[in-house]
């Protein structure tokens, strides 16, 4: 279930990145250069942080492991 939190989130930023990325100036002087780049080290800390938490999550155990049944060998008693 996380994972597709996980792919959703990526999408998503990829989606505001191709938007917003050709309106952005970084160049410019000022409050809006820095708000550009403040804006895309933001998207590319939301990337990093959707891509580890998707690459490096657990692996979920469908099956619970099979408990180890031992033959119970009889003991032999001499009488």
């Amino acid at each position: 279930m996380k994972k597709n939190r996980y792919l959703l989130c990526l999408l998503l930023c990829g989606f505001l990145l191709y938007y917003g990325a050709p309106r952005l100036s970084i160049h410019a002087d000022g409050a809006e250069g820095i708000f550009s780049l403040a804006w895309l080290a933001f998207a590319l800390m939301v990337i990093a942080g959707n891509l580890t938490g998707l690459l490096y999550s657990p692996k979920r155990q469908g099956q619970k492991p099979q408990l180890d049944r031992r033959v119970k060998k009889k003991s032999r008693s001499f009488h």
